[in-house]
């Protein structure tokens, strides 16, 4: 027997750690115990994830090394006016054992909304839980967690006309109706931040398309009030003049 025959290629290590950690997945699972309470669906958390998968891959000696790829975030805007920040990430995660080094990679996607400083976290955290799901073959249902909160976001303008021009958006103002808006809050003496208080917008520009004809009204019934009052405000000064005050 020569010596080439004696060494026996072996498997890389990788596989047989992943192997060994979907094998006792396969026997406990991930219960769905978190709950949208907007939409009323249950899902797998990603605290559920960690604390599931934590021991097992220290217990196989794998390591889960994430990278993100790619992040593209884009201010959206709820049916609200709010601001909505929605990201969406590109991540790779090294499977690596400990044992021999070796590595397989997975590459996955995450996307996520949130209102605050919270969206990049949220899709970091659906890539690696859904990389956790395909690796392992965790079964499930449901949404990711960006999930425990759901957004109702206004349309965006994506079609374009025949003539090439942008289609729209018809929940808010074009920007002759914005423009409209803008001088009678100025003509009427209107304070801005009042008028985006009345209307719980969080800009002018944001006033919904389905309002813009009962603000027009409104400031057009403050501007009556207003010239009225200036009106009167200079007959009464006109009043006050005596004819010794007239120099001819």
């Amino acid at each position: 027997m020569t010596i080439q025959q004696e060494i026996k290629p072996t498997a890389p290590q990788i596989y047989t750690a992943i192997a060994a950690v979907q094998g006792e997945l396969a026997q406990s699972g991930i219960s769905k115990d978190s709950e949208n309470t907007f939409d009323r669906y249950k899902f797998r958390g990603i605290d559920a994830v960690y604390n599931a998968l934590s021991p097992l891959l220290a217990k196989h000696g794998l390591c889960v090394l994430p990278r993100i790829i790619e992040r593209d975030c884009q201010e959206r805007v709820s049916k609200k006016g709010d601001p909505m920040f929605y990201v969406t990430v590109t991540a790779e995660f090294d499977f690596v054992a400990s044992a021999d080094g070796s590595k397989h990679t997975v590459r996955t996607y995450g996307e996520a909304m949130d209102r605050g400083d919270k969206a990049t976290n949220k899709a970091m955290s659906a890539a690696y839980k859904y990389a956790a799901f395909m690796a392992f073959a965790i079964p499930t249902e449901g949404d990711n967690d960006a999930d425990a909160s759901s957004h109702e976001v206004a349309p965006r303008e994506r079609e374009q006309r025949r003539d090439g021009a942008p289609r729209r958006d018809p929940e808010t103002l074009d920007d002759a109706q914005l423009g409209h808006l803008q001088t009678l809050i100025e003509q009427a003496g209107v304070d801005v931040k009042a008028f985006c208080e009345a209307y719980k917008i969080r800009a002018v520009k944001f006033l919904p398309s389905a309002k813009f004809g009962r603000a027009v009204d409104r400031l057009k019934e403050k501007l009556a009030e207003k010239q009225a009052a200036d009106a009167a405000a200079k007959r009464n000064e006109l009043a006050d003049i005596d004819d010794d005050d007239v120099p001819f």
